[in-house]
């Protein structure tokens, strides 16, 4: 156990060292009046650090701030620089592309090429490409209401999606909450989306044998409400249930992407009916896509011949642009392989290592989960089987504590709860000082 009066000791000490380490993140912050809240975007603000670390630069897994800081940077741009900050042949591409035009609203010769290359990572025949995964997710709960008749999805308590309205209603008291912390939201979406804690498989069956959900659109383990894993047997009752009762089964594998090459499903099973992922695969160029069946395709192209002519909700003028196309195809060709996994993987199962190694010598209950490269430690006792039990184990503050003594010691975690990430290009020395300066903040911590 750590004491409340520890860790606000620690936290303001590496408060008053972060503020005499990084002058100019605080005279970038007092010039940037013209952004609100001094960041171009508000999430930027989510560090615990008192002034975001402002980037001059990264290459491979290592981060340089304008204070001339190096980090080693395990939270790779939340995933979007999940293979290593600027692979040298993306950055060649696109310099090349830049020079031919960066969007068109028209396909691009690359574009056969990576559907192919999708096809055989992820293992469905069919893509569309969009910006973002938020978007991407928007159109598939629209495809699958559309070609289901159907007005439901069904979503995990704990779940974030990105940007899509349909998922963010929480569970409190085990009943249906719109969530509090919206901006603007009017309105209520609990008579279209149905809500239940993951890996109850109960509750699973009794929604989904109602009749009138469209899809469950799930993480195949949960990595947005800290790190929930799938109980033995249960993403096989889901892909059961969904059989069942005709509903639409879709992964977001944007984060589950470090599970294996191809993704959770393609590495675990079981294989969704759509899947949508986004960020990593473009290399941090914003871009995203979603897959889907030729049985879902046969029933996407019916549905357009069927309705009426116009817009149908789906997709923005720079979705597939020429940029995008471009970083997909390189990176699913040249960056994204079998041996940059097994770089991944080793790097990781020698950070889970380590981080146990550490725990385990301060006699702390805490433990540390893995979902390929994706790795984080929690400060509770028993790993949460639900996104219930995962907010109720957070500890905020400490978590706070740890990632600005990790970050005055040069080591970068994502700043949403304790995620580390491990890329093919992540050295061995890297990871070591990560597992060291954690012992150190441990060892402050029990002061």
């Amino acid at each position: 156990m750590i004491a409340d009066a520890a860790i606000a000791r620690v936290a303001a000490r590496e408060a008053d060292r972060f503020r005499a380490d990084n002058p100019h993140a605080f005279a970038y912050q007092a010039a940037a009046t013209g952004w609100f809240q001094s960041v171009p975007f508000h999430w930027m603000k989510d560090w615990p650090s008192p002034a975001p670390i402002v980037a001059a630069s990264a290459k491979d897994a290592t981060l340089t701030s304008i204070d001339g800081r190096t980090y080693d940077d395990f939270c790779l741009g939340d995933t979007a620089s999940l293979f290593g900050h600027s692979p040298p042949a993306l950055a060649a591409a696109l310099a090349r592309q830049a020079a031919e035009g960066l969007s068109y609203m028209l396909p691009t010769a690359r574009g056969a090429a990576l559907s192919a290359k999708l096809s055989a990572m992820f293992g469905f025949p069919q893509w569309q490409v969009t910006t973002t995964a938020s978007e991407a997710n928007r159109a598939v709960i629209r495809w699958c209401r559309g070609i289901s008749g159907r007005p439901k999805i069904l979503a995990f308590n704990g779940a974030y999606h990105g940007a899509v309205d349909d998922v963010f209603v929480d569970l409190k008291d085990s009943a249906p909450v719109m969530r509090a912390s919206l901006i603007g939201q009017v309105h209520d979406l609990r008579g279209t989306t149905t809500v239940i804690e993951f890996n109850d498989a109960g509750a699973l069956a009794a929604a989904l044998r109602g009749g009138d959900i469209a899809c469950v659109l799930a993480e195949p383990v949960m990595t947005n409400v800290g790190m929930v894993q799938d109980a033995p047997g249960f993403l096989e009752t889901l892909r059961s249930l969904c059989d069942e009762t005709g509903t639409l089964l879709v992964f977001d594998e944007t984060h589950s992407i470090s599970s294996g090459y191809g993704g959770h499903a393609r590495t675990h099973g079981p294989m969704a009916d759509l899947m949508v992922v986004g960020k990593s695969i473009g290399g941090g160029v914003p871009c995203a896509v979603y897959g889907f069946s030729a049985a879902v395709s046969d029933r996407m192209a019916a549905l357009n011949r069927a309705r009426a002519p116009g817009h149908s909700g789906i997709g923005t003028t720079l979705s597939a642009n020429a940029l995008a196309i471009t970083a997909m195809d390189v990176m699913l060709g040249e960056v994204i392989t079998p041996t940059a996994y097994d770089a991944m993987l080793r790097g990781a199962a020698r950070l889970v290592t380590g981080l146990e190694r550490e725990i385990a010598a301060a006699s702390l209950d805490w433990h540390v989960t893995q979902v390929g490269a994706r790795v984080e430690f929690l400060t509770c006792p028993v790993p949460p089987r639900s996104g219930g039990e995962a907010k109720a184990a957070m500890h905020p503050a400490l978590e706070a504590a740890i990632h600005i003594f990790l970050a005055n010691r040069g080591i970068l975690l994502a700043p949403f709860h304790n995620m580390m990430l491990v890329s093919p290009v992540t050295g061995d020395d890297q990871i070591d000082r990560l597992v060291g300066g954690f012992a150190d903040c441990i060892k402050a911590l029990k002061e």
